[in-house]
């Protein structure tokens, strides 16, 4: 064998053991996939994390990295060995790992039964990136590290505000050009594509419209598609794993003007019958504080189909419109405030 073969079979054997899961306690299995060679997590650190969580089947249950914002939390006393407190004093700063907890061990030990989603597996698996660990002093007080910590993640989160907020415009470019969209833009910065004008009046203000919606972001997620945030597909919730059992799909009734603005001004500009695919930009939309699983300033993609315009009865008092502030503060299957 080559010298030159026999290295690069070594360097595979090397790579193959970083990957090998090691076994924690309470059945915990985990692998460091990179480390940042710091210090590990201790009790009473403050943490900020990045994580996809899934089932055992790989179907992703929840992401930071879909609204773009790590966690900050303080890394409690644990319970019992290998909970989620006991398994990150495993790793440290800049350190990028998976790990299985077991659910078994975790119902025998809170005397709980194991959470419906979960309830044939038998782990629930994280991929983590430990962004930053903040450590008390030596022998520093209580109070002080409070509040220098305090002072810490504030100036990052504003930080990261700032940079989500320079980058909306490049992300609202790159999701046209992605799909070469021929959009038109209003003067609100509202930018859209009519695929069908729709016939009879157009809605305005006091209307009710009766739509058909899905709500997607303008990232890609795991799996390069766009996901869908929110939508009155049943089918379409159903293949993004959005589904809410029990909530009603179909065509939705809407007040104009009780949505957000972006969303409001999209309704009005096609008939009855008509579709239109609607970017909402975060001024539009939900904002600098965000909303349920929308970001701070996230723009939105909706493609919207108006079923029917409804007109106040002649003599009738208008229907009331919930008033929109200046940041929408719902999340996007509160009442359908979009």
């Amino acid at each position: 064998m080559k010298k030159s073969l026999v290295i690069l079979f070594a360097a595979t054997l090397g790579l193959a053991a970083c990957n090998t899961e090691k076994k924690g306690p309470g059945g915990l299995l985990y692998k460091i996939h990179k480390s940042g060679g710091k210090e590990k997590i201790a009790e009473g650190d403050i943490v900020k994390l990045n994580f996809i969580q899934k089932n055992e089947k790989d179907s992703i249950l929840g992401s930071t990295y879909d609204n773009e914002q790590a966690q900050v939390f303080p890394v409690g006393k644990k319970q019992y060995a290998g909970d989620m407190q006991d398994v990150l004093t495993l790793f440290g700063e800049g350190d990028s790992a998976t790990f299985k907890i077991n659910l078994d061990t975790m119902a025998a030990q809170t005397k709980q039964p194991k959470p419906e989603q979960f309830k044939n597996d038998k782990y629930i698996v994280f991929t983590v990136k430990v962004e930053k660990v903040f450590k008390k002093g030596p022998k520093e007080v209580d109070s002080t590290f409070q509040k220098r910590a305090s002072d810490f993640f504030q100036a990052d989160f504003k930080a990261d505000m700032d940079k989500k907020k320079a980058a909306e415009p490049a992300k609202i470019k790159a999701y046209v050009e992605d799909n070469n969209l021929k959009v038109q833009t209003s003067a609100s910065g509202l930018q859209y594509v009519i695929t069908a004008p729709g016939s009879g009046v157009k809605a305005v203000d006091g209307d009710t419209v009766n739509v058909n919606y899905t709500g997607r972001f303008t990232k890609k997620g795991d799996d390069k598609k766009y996901k869908v945030f929110d939508t009155s597909d049943e089918k379409v919730a159903k293949e993004a794993k959005v589904h809410q059992p029990g909530r009603p799909y179909g065509p939705t009734k809407m007040v104009i003007g009780s949505t957000v603005p972006g969303f409001t001004e999209a309704l009005k500009l096609v008939g009855k019958g008509g579709k239109i695919t609607a970017i909402i930009p975060s001024k539009l939309g939900y904002g600098e504080q965000g909303g349920g699983p929308i970001a701070p300033y996230s723009p939105l993609v909706f493609e919207i189909e108006i079923v029917d315009v409804i007109k106040p009865k002649p003599g009738s008092a208008p229907a009331a419109a919930t008033p929109v502030a200046p940041v929408a503060g719902h999340s996007a299957n509160d009442g359908h405030k979009h």
